[in-house]
């Protein structure tokens, strides 16, 4: 029996206690003992799908069970990953987008773009402060941190992906490959051999999130500095490595997986994890489908053996991947980007064979999510205008 069927069991047993409850009571009134009527009914938290729904800030009720509500075990094997003895928590809201969600290790602190507002954000472990970290961010999107702390950025407006040296400088790692600019890097992840890999699909070509290509009706000058230069597209969206000796290799093409957005590597390394999303603006290919597809990496980098991992479809309900993480033990960890089905929006885990373990639901759409803390056991989630965290069971793997 699975822990949300034991739930349900459990919340069965308590309705029948109440009707018996209830008709003793009544009996007892009756016959004029004046005992008092039983209680209405169990104590049950709201969540994401009741009405009202619940209240996430710190002035919420209490999810009252041992289990959170809102933390479904869809596998008995998600019993293993998922803290019991917690409960999500919206960290901060008032951001348009969020995504990029990255964990300092040194600093203790979550890292996050607010890619409209042209900044990242920065919520510190020790009090719960957040502050702005960067502005201007160049619109950065995806971020994380290498092996020796350096954070990692994708940039839209630049079209780069850039690095923070640890003594204040920023390094350009990649703006073009070939001769040719990039799109938009969307996520980076770094490797243990020195590299970092990443995706470039064409979402910062959005007036709302960078710079719409230059010769169309929207003017991409409007709101910039005086020496900015426009750009246009030239190069399909494919996913890149940046060799340590700073050589770019074309690693997956848009024909192996369109639209590439989110990606990670399995704790071992020997996996690639890509996500394929929706059609981006300047499309002419034919545009992801909200999947993720997992390829074998060779010794020599060079990857093969691609399979779809899952098309993420839950319920019926088409519960679209953007950015995923590993934990330790190989389990996939993604965000859920459910439109207006309520109740599937959130993180999804699934094992390394492709089943799915649980679901995490939140009251808003996810575009990004990392794992950090100081054990690096707690899932941080960027969705929409706010931050959500959770302390899990299990840790992530490799840096934030």
């Amino acid at each position: 029996m699975t822990r949300q069927q034991t739930r349900e069991q459990d919340a069965a047993l308590s309705r029948r206690t109440l009707v018996q409850g209830f008709a003793i009571g009544a009996a007892a009134t009756m016959a004029g003992t004046g005992t008092a009527l039983a209680q209405t009914g169990p104590a049950a938290p709201p969540t994401t799908i009741t009405t009202p729904p619940r209240d996430f800030s710190p002035r919420g009720a209490p999810t009252t069970y041992f289990w959170d509500p809102d933390i479904i075990a869809v596998d008995p094997s998600f019993n293993d990953l998922a803290q019991p003895n917690t409960a999500i928590r919206r960290l901060y809201t008032g951001v348009l987008w969020a995504e990029g969600p990255a964990w300092s290790a040194q600093g203790r602190y979550l890292l996050w773009s607010d890619i409209p507002n042209n900044r990242q954000m920065r919520w510190s472990e020790d009090d719960g402060h957040v502050s702005v970290f960067r502005m201007p961010s160049n619109y950065s999107n995806g971020n994380s941190f290498d092996f020796q702390g350096r954070q990692l950025s994708c940039e839209h407006l630049t079209r780069r992906v850039t690095r923070y040296e640890n003594d204040g400088t920023a390094t350009i790692l990649c703006d073009n490959y070939n001769g040719k600019k990039l799109n938009s890097p969307n996520d980076v992840v770094a490797h243990p051999d020195g590299s970092y890999w990443f995706t470039d699909p064409p979402y910062g070509g959005q007036l709302y999130e960078g710079e719409p290509d230059s010769g169309g009706k929207l003017n991409p000058r409007i709101g910039q500095p005086a020496d900015f230069m426009p750009k246009k597209r030239e190069l399909p969206t494919n996913c890149y490595r940046i060799d340590p000796s700073g050589r770019v290799d074309l690693v997956v093409t848009e024909d192996q997986v369109p639209d590439p957005n989110g990606l990670c590597f399995s704790p071992d390394y020997k996996k690639l994890y890509v996500v394929s999303t929706g059609k981006g603006p300047g499309d002419t290919g034919p545009g992801g489908k909200g999947e993720v597809f997992v390829f074998d990496v060779g010794s020599d980098n060079k990857l093969s053996n691609q399979k779809r991992f899952s098309d993420f479809m839950i319920d019926g309900v088409k519960c679209g991947p953007d950015g995923v993480r590993c934990d330790v033990n190989g389990n996939v960890w993604a965000s859920s980007n459910a439109g207006r089905a309520v109740g599937y929006n959130g993180a999804t885990v699934w094992s390394p064979e492709g089943k799915l373990l649980g679901r995490i639901r939140l009251p808003e759409v996810c575009g990004n999510i990392t794992f950090g803390g100081p054990k690096r056991n707690r899932l941080f989630m960027a969705a929409s205008q706010s931050l959500y965290a959770v302390y899990t069971a299990t840790q992530g793997a490799g840096p934030g």
